[in-house]
Formats: C-alpha cells, structure tokens, sequence
C-alpha cells in the first residue's frame, strides 16, 4: 500500500519528531536554524516525500514573497518578452512571480489585481492597458497595496513608472527615416489598444514638424490585439489604392508592419534598399520576430532588460521603505535605432 500523503506541516511535524514553530522557522529562511537540525528536516523531507504550500506559508506573514506581475497581453510577444525578464529579476531577489495577463480587457485587468490582493503580495509590478483601464479602481488598489507600473501609465497612480521615452525614440527613427529618403508617413490603428499609441503618434507629429515635414496621418480601421491582421488588411487598401505621398512608411509598431511587408508583398511591391525597391517600411519596439522578416525591419528598440530591471529594483525599494516616497518617481529609457533591411 502506497504510503499516506501528508497533507500539511501539522502532520510532517507529527511524523517527523520536529517541532512546527521550527520547521516554520527553517521553510522561512534555511540559515536560521542550525546546522544539525537543517541537516535533519532536509533528511525528513526526502524521507516522506513532503514539499509544502510556500503560498499557504506566505499567508500567514504579515508581508508575503509573492509580487504580482500583470500585463495586457500575454500573447503579444512585447510583453511575454518582458514579463520573462522582469520574472527573472524577481526570482533572483528572492521572491516569487505571479504573473496574470488581462487579455485586453480592463474588467480582467480588475479582477486580476483583486486576484492578487487575495494572496497579500508584498507588491505588485503593472503594464497597464492605459486609456481604457479603470482608473479610479487601479488608483484605489495601488492606495493598498506597493504598486509600480511600466510600460504605460495611468495618470499619476502607483509609486513609481519605469517605461520607454516614446519621444525620443520616435523622434531617432523619423530623423533617420527623413535623413536617408523621403518623409515617412504614420501608419497607425485608428482606435488603438496598444497603450503607447497615442504618445508615438504625438511624437511623429512633432518630429516631423521640427524638420519642416507635413505629418501624414494613415489610419487603419479594426480593434484588438491583432495587430499583424489589421496591418495587413489595411495595408493591402494602402497600396492597393495607391494614395500615398511617399513611399516611406513608419508604423506605430513592428508588428503593424508586419502585417504591411506581407500586404507590400501580396501587391507585388518590394520593400527596401536597393535599385528595384520602390517602398520602405519601419517600425517600432524591435519585437523578437523583426529580424526575421523578409526584409527584416527596420526598427527601434526598447530596453527589454534595462526596464525589467528597473521596475523590479524600485519595487524592491518600495517594500523597504519604511515609508512612501515623497513624489512618484518616474524613469524613462531611450530607443535605439536598429537599422535592418526594409528602410
């Protein structure tokens, strides 16, 4: 007969011949406890096969190891990226991820960040859907709970925001895209879920103005998160109407133009550098799939690592503290300009 699973540490104490207080003690921090009897739970837990519930522990602190991690959208390449790094971080601080994505939806964004209060975390890392997440019910949560958000922000809520300076780094490639050819035009989604969107599309607006350029706004219909779709329908309405000004392209992010190579290609347009190129298409974020597009994109990246890390140190901070932070703290990284085949 197969041995009785033991269900708890009451009934690992019990077996074991160690008392509960010390076995709390050691689950809690290994060193704390010494040598010998380390040596004899590490035996006792090979012997019943035991591993305990580390969240189960962790309710019973006044201040847990979980931080929760939320983003938009778990299937969108960006974030996943991001999200494995900023795990990463935690883990090596010594605490444990939960990561939830919100699907694009700010009522799951809500529910997610409840979720998390239910597991009392001793802080929360945010990539918020942006303008239509709920703001006074973020506000609220991040008044209970240390919260920091990247990516996006949501007015001036949570302790800190770590995030790309969308300025900047639309301003670099608009300069580039201007300096080596004919002024790009702004493809973009009309109704944008991406949170960045509006910013990036302020930004070329500006660049372009401070070089004498007349912003040309393209517009795509669709909604979501699919965005390689929507690029490549209304891309193929783009060329297929062959309204265009220029034949320089900047989309608001790498997977828009995408979806607007494959369109370039279905209508017989090539797109690059050389002689029998007639378009030239860049883009945004440096999503892991440009680089292999044909021709790769030309494009900007974020600093994937420099804004897990940031957000996890100042969230790490924000625990420590023995009290709020005077003023929201705000940290912006530049974009770097990846130039590749397709501009």
């Amino acid at each position: 007969m197969a041995a009785k699973k033991i269900k708890n540490m009451e009934e690992f104490a019990a077996l074991s011949g160690i008392s509960r207080p010390t076995l709390s003690k050691f689950f809690n921090d290994p060193s704390s406890v010494r040598a010998s009897t380390r040596q004899r739970i590490e035996a006792a837990l090979d012997r019943y096969d035991y591993r305990p519930n580390l969240y189960a522990i962790n309710q019973n602190r006044r201040l847990t190891k979980n931080i929760g991690i939320v983003v938009p959208y778990l299937a969108d390449p960006f974030f996943a990226e991001i999200a494995r790094n900023i795990e990463a971080h935690i883990l090596g601080m010594g605490y444990r991820p939960v990561l939830l994505g919100s699907h694009g939806n700010p009522e799951q964004e809500i529910e997610n960040l409840e979720n998390l209060r239910l597991l009392k975390p001793a802080g929360v890392l945010l990539a918020p859907l942006g303008r239509t997440s709920d703001h006074d019910r973020i506000a609220a949560f991040c008044q209970d709970v240390p919260t920091v958000l990247f990516d996006a922000s949501v007015g001036t809520v949570g302790e800190a925001f770590v995030g790309s300076n969308n300025e900047q780094s639309i301003g670099l490639i608009v300069d580039y895209l201007c300096r080596t050819g004919e002024p790009p035009a702004f493809f973009e989604m009309k109704t944008p879920a991406n949170p960045n969107a509006h910013k990036r599309r302020q930004a070329y607006i500006k660049a372009m103005e401070r070089l004498n350029h007349t912003p040309q706004l393209i517009q795509a219909s669709g909604a979501g998160w699919e965005f390689e779709q929507i690029g490549f329908r209304e891309g193929s309405r783009v060329v297929r109407d062959r309204k265009l000004t220029t034949n320089t392209i900047l989309c608001s992010n790498d997977r828009l133009a995408i979806g607007f190579l494959s369109a370039a290609y279905e209508a017989g347009i090539r797109v690059g550098l050389g002689d029998d190129c007639t378009m030239r298409v860049a883009g945004h974020d440096d999503h892991p799939f440009s680089r292999y597009t044909c021709p790769t994109l030309t494009t900007v990246s974020q600093d994937y690592e420099a804004i897990a890390q940031k957000s996890a140190e100042t969230l790490m901070a924000v625990i420590d503290a023995d009290s709020p932070a005077d003023s929201r703290q705000e940290t912006l990284f530049d974009g770097r300009l990846v130039m590749r085949g397709s501009a």
